[in-house]
């Protein structure tokens, strides 16, 4: 073996006993560590309770501010939008959960709370597809083929006109312009 072979075996030889420390695992927690965890994740828990009771308040106490003030001014308002709560983390689906809104009689089978349509029950597919999420519909357009022709869209190929056709639109400019002296 060369000098150069034999340095290249001897980096090749370091770099792979480095790495062994990195295939180990770490020790289970002691009974201490997930108390603390556990108690860190509690507390997290609380103060997002905390802070999204606190975010309603605020949104609630702005909405009826700018009712009221609406309302002074008379401009046209709306009653408030009913938002569902999402679901929990763990929650399965198909089975309710305090709070939820049940899919409305019009809603497809397979649809969960909230009306969306799930892989099991999605009747109605288009070309094999699932329906669209709010975060990724379907596109619909006229150059993909997937929405109907628009009303102002040339219904043909323009037919050819004998030669020596007076044109239907006259170009030029017209006679009486403002600038002829």
């Amino acid at each position: 073996m060369t000098t150069k072979t034999m340095m290249l075996a001897a980096a090749l030889l370091a770099a792979a006993s480095a790495s062994l420390p990195a295939w180990a695992t770490l020790p289970a927690p002691t009974p201490a560590q997930q108390q603390a965890a556990d108690a860190k994740k509690a507390q997290a828990a609380a103060q997002a309770a905390k802070d999204k009771e606190s975010l309603a308040a605020s949104m609630e106490s702005i909405s009826s501010r700018w009712r009221g003030r609406a309302a002074q001014q008379g401009w046209k308002t709306h009653p408030p939008v009913a938002i569902a709560a999402a679901a929990p983390a763990g929650a399965t689906p198909g089975v309710a959960t305090p709070g939820a809104v049940a899919p409305g009689p019009a809603a497809p089978a397979g649809a969960s709370a909230g009306g969306i349509v799930t892989a099991a029950g999605a009747g109605g597919q288009q070309a094999g597809q699932l329906p669209a999420s709010p975060a990724n519909p379907i596109v619909k357009s006229e150059k993909w083929g997937t929405a109907p022709p628009s009303e102002d869209q040339k219904a043909g190929p323009t037919r050819a006109v004998p030669r020596g056709t007076e044109p239907t639109v006259q170009k030029g400019s017209p006679e009486n312009v403002s600038k002829k002296k």
